[in-house]
């Protein structure tokens, strides 16, 4: 048995790192695929509020057992302490509860009923739904890897936004698909996510699609509205004006990113606890892209001192992961006039660097990796690709709202 998963393993490495260093192997990199096998787990949720969650809860009551159990051993392994305590510790710093009941009540209960569902008490439930909000109390930056685009329709072409969604490994074999059925006004969607979690990141059937990266060097915020709140928040709507107040005027819990797509539209916002400010890098071609530093927003704390509002993306110095997997994105998208899901699919398996790879592959060694690769088209007929772990392991599956 051991030797078998050292052979897996080690194919997982090959798959992310052959070739590593030359990036002109874009078609390689696309037909690369390992040993590896992950299949999404799908799930069909009616309803609102408690009684979404309650489905959700006795659904995959033994997955988020296990993936709580993970969460608490992994907390254990890195900060050498016991994880009830730290839990304890980190509801006595957190004041979102209000905001949460303000802007998204439905949701606050929704988390309520996973908890009654899976049987689990309701702070772990509440807690792990916190992904960003408890990796920035525990300052660790090295965690935060996501790749993320955004594809206007120019000139007639197809819109896009996608995502590398780069997470901890012991959430690997979870990789989950919920439907939520439509409900009075609320929207069918599709949200990628793992069991126990509101949300990752998702879509809605009138084309309106949100992908995120932490940007941990932004100033935070005990009392705003946490990630996985906004997200759901945002595609549960479906006009324009409304989705673009709401981003830029609601108060944020943490530093993040948004790559917010409105059927042919893409809006790319850098958010903390201070402002929100629109990046916008002017590409002829209107596509953005981000990776997890601040580029436009300079509310950062005392201890990020690279930041310089003053520099265009090109100067800011490929001394970290981020801005690596930047200039690899950039490279492939900033002045193609064509871009297909193709494009996409060949940048979100690029590893140019095989330190500092746009596509991880899971290595156990606790840096994280790719969970799932997103894309989502927005004009025409909506619809999610999606995969279960690095895009160069496993093919895209398609998801509709027929």
């Amino acid at each position: 048995m051991r030797s078998t998963l050292i052979v897996i393993a080690l194919l997982a490495l090959s798959a992310c790192n052959r070739n590593s260093g030359r990036g002109g192997e874009d078609q390689a990199a696309a037909e690369v695929k390992s040993e590896v096998i992950r299949k999404l787990k799908e799930v069909t949720l009616s309803g609102s509020g408690y009684e979404l969650g309650l489905q959700h809860g006795k659904l995959l009551k033994n997955e988020i057992a296990e993936l709580v159990q993970k969460w608490k051993e992994s907390t254990r392994s890195q900060l050498g302490r016991d994880p009830d305590e730290v839990l304890k510790e980190f509801m006595a710093y957190e004041k979102f509860t209000e905001t949460i009941k303000k802007y998204t009540p439905e949701l606050y209960e929704e988390i309520r009923g996973i908890s009654d569902g899976s049987g689990q008490d309701f702070n772990s439930i509440y807690v792990f739904n916190l992904m960003d909000e408890f990796w920035v109390y525990l300052n660790n930056p090295e965690k935060h890897h996501c790749s993320n685009v955004g594809v206007p329709s120019v000139n007639g072409r197809i819109s896009y936004v996608a995502q590398n969604m780069d997470i901890e490994e012991f959430t690997d074999g979870y990789q989950t698909l919920i439907r939520l059925e439509q409900q009075g006004n609320r929207p069918e969607q599709l949200v990628i996510m793992h069991p126990g979690l509101i949300i990752l990141n998702g879509m809605n059937a009138e084309g309106v699609g949100v992908v995120v990266n932490t940007i941990m060097q932004l100033n935070a915020s005990s009392s705003g509205l946490p990630v996985a709140f906004v997200i759901r928040k945002l595609i549960s709507l479906t006009d324009k004006a409304e989705i673009i107040d709401f981003i830029t005027s609601v108060k944020h819990a943490s530093g993040q990113n948004y790559i917010i797509g409105i059927r042919g539209e893409v809006f790319n916002f850098e958010a903390s606890a201070g402002k929100v400010v629109e990046y916008n890098p002017e590409n002829k071609n209107g596509t953005v892209y981000h990776t997890n530093h601040p580029i436009v927003n300079n509310d950062v704390k005392p201890w990020f001192s690279e930041f310089d509002p003053t520099l265009k993306t090109d100067s800011l110095p490929l001394q970290s992961n981020s801005y690596i997997r930047l200039a690899s994105v950039k490279k492939r998208i900033a002045g193609n006039d064509s871009i297909t899901d193709e494009t996409i699919k060949i940048t979100l398996r690029s590893r140019d660097d095989s330190e500092n790879p746009v596509c991880r592959p899971n290595l156990g060694n606790g840096s994280g990796f790719t969970f799932a690769s997103v894309i989502m088209t927005l004009t025409g007929k909506p619809e999610l690709q999606v995969t279960a772990g690095p895009p160069s392991e496993s093919d895209y599956k398609t998801y509709n709202f027929d």
